[in-house]
This record gives C-alpha cells, sequence and structure tokens, in this order.
C-alpha cells in the first residue's frame, strides 16, 4: 500500500530543502584589465594613456581642446558601478566624469550624450545630463563634498542605476538620489570617462568594476 503525504507536508519539506540551497549572487567584473584598451574605444592617440594601471586622459602642459570621452563598447541597463578616479589641474576648467546610460553623439563625433555624474570644483558628484537637457539634475551641498572628497588623492566613485532611481556615492557618502520623471528618457547605454575640454587638466580613472543587477 502506497501512502500519499498531506500537501502540507510536501510543502514543509520542499521550503525545507530549497533554503538550503544557495544561488551564486550575480558577482562583479572588471571593466578595465588595467593593461589594454580591450573593451573601450576613443582618442588612445593622443587623449588617452594607460598609466600606472589606470586610463588616464588629457594634459597638465596642454590645454585639452574639447571634450574627450573613452567609453565600453557594450552597453549596460541596471547595475552598480565602482571605480576611483584622482584629478589634477589647475589652468582653465578642471572637469572631467562618468558617463552611463549615453550614446557617442554624431556632430561632433567626440561628445556624448545621457547622465554624467559629474567631476570638477561646482559639480562634484552631482548628476548632469550631457548634450541633452544640458543641466545638473541633482547634486550635494558644498559642505557635504568638502567632508568627503580627497583633493588631489585617489577617491571611490560608485553608481546605482536600477529602473530610473539613481544614486551617486562619493568616498561612501551618498550625494544624489535621483529617480528619472521622464519615462522617454533610455535607462541603458554606454559607459564612459570624459576629460572636460578648457583646461590644462589631468585626470585619472582605475578598478572600474561593474555588478549588473
Amino acid at each position: 500500500m502506497k501512502l500519499k503525504m498531506p500537501e502540507s507536508v510536501v510543502f514543509a519539506v520542499f521550503s525545507v530543502v530549497m533554503s538550503c540551497i544557495t544561488f551564486p549572487a550575480q558577482s562583479q567584473v572588471a571593466l578595465f584589465d588595467g593593461k589594454t584598451f580591450n573593451g573601450w574605444e576613443g582618442d588612445t592617440v593622443k587623449t588617452w594613456k594607460i598609466v600606472d594601471q589606470a586610463l588616464t586622459g588629457g594634459s597638465l602642459t596642454e590645454t585639452v581642446p574639447h571634450n574627450e570621452f573613452i567609453c565600453t563598447r557594450k552597453s549596460y541597463a541596471n547595475y552598480i558601478l565602482k571605480l576611483k578616479f584622482k584629478f589634477s589641474g589647475t589652468e582653465g576648467f578642471i572637469n572631467g566624469g562618468v558617463q552611463f546610460h549615453s550614446v557617442r553623439a554624431k556632430d561632433p563625433a567626440y561628445e556624448m550624450i545621457g547622465y554624467q555624474a559629474d567631476l570638477g570644483n561646482g559639480y562634484w558628484a552631482s548628476l548632469y545630463d550631457e548634450s541633452r537637457r544640458n543641466k545638473t539634475l541633482i547634486g550635494p551641498d558644498s559642505a557635504t563634498v568638502r567632508k568627503v572628497l580627497k583633493a588631489n588623492e585617489w577617491n571611490d566613485y560608485e553608481i546605482r542605476s536600477e529602473n530610473g532611481r539613481i544614486r551617486i556615492f562619493l568616498n561612501g557618502t551618498q550625494t544624489v538620489d535621483y529617480t528619472e520623471p521622464d519615462k522617454s528618457v533610455p535607462q541603458k547605454g554606454l559607459i564612459a570617462l570624459q576629460v572636460h575640454g578648457g583646461g590644462k587638466a589631468l585626470i585619472a580613472y582605475k578598478d572600474i568594476y561593474i555588478k549588473e543587477l
């Protein structure tokens, strides 16, 4: 004679078994190997170099003529992006940023269109809309920036983007929490690193990791 277990018992056993199974979480992966431009495209002749395992753009002796971006060849949607940056320069407009959910412009071809986690005096760790709305969407107060920014040193930068909600962290401190009200604005695209034109500036980015959500 076969015994039929009550459904409640079967469900309880199933729940215990499932609780013992661990599903691997999505791990972060490196976007930059520290040695080559594999997976990236941009002006690697004049603007972008690899120096001490960092993607380094600009110059302290010559004015950067216009914005330059080095960007991933792959598009990404929801993720946590982590990297380190170091910025130096004292002459002209000293600025850079991390572009995301972006596309290359066609005219001029060196520009990007999309969100930017901005860098530079007056823009630190704010959210700018590059070549689209052309304005800062939201940013931290200057007192917060002064507390956490490490001038002329390596800083940790983190961008979390998930279904239209964007958060930016500078050295572990949240500076932006923004939800996009315009549903037509793309929430997927290229990731790029910028050195802004108009100044003698040198900016380096390294330890670039992404965890897709």
